[in-house]
């Protein structure tokens, strides 16, 4: 992968490359200076700048050592890249760590320069988690 990616999936690859390596330096320095996540389903957890990114990724790697993003699915139309991604890992304390959703990028001049953010914990197979029915009924009911 070259330094300068020629695409916006190019750079979202990168990106996803650096953080597979741990790489903290090369993972901050694929975002632009003035990045904006937005997270839609948590708007406390919105924030603009790559020093929230770098503490992020950086108690991230420190947390789940072995962490590994799959992407299942990606798509790109002009400067915008869909990524269906998980998050896979173990914690320090031995848990596993498993995510899962999808990312919409704004890449432009090589840089992400944007993100609406929608990754989940993935609920434990063993939970006792709703199942279809459950969550409609949960949905419409009164909190």
């Amino acid at each position: 992968m070259t330094d300068s990616p020629a695409t916006p999936s190019e750079a979202v690859a990168r990106l996803f490359d650096r953080t597979n390596a741990h790489d903290l330096d090369g993972l901050v320095a694929c975002f632009a200076a003035d990045y904006t996540l937005t997270n839609p389903a948590h708007p406390a957890r919105d924030f603009v700048g790559t020093d929230q990114v770098r503490r992020n990724w950086n108690g991230l790697f420190a947390g789940v050592p072995d962490l590994v993003v799959t992407v299942h699915r990606l798509v790109a139309a002009g400067e915008h890249v869909w990524v269906e991604l998980a998050m896979d890992g173990t914690r320090r304390d031995g848990t596993p760590l498993r995510m899962a959703g999808v990312q919409i990028f704004t890449v432009r001049g090589g840089l992400v320069r944007g993100c609406r953010f929608y990754l989940e914990p993935v609920d434990p197979v063993a939970a006792a988690a709703l199942d279809a029915d459950g969550a409609v009924r949960q949905a419409v009911s009164q909190p």
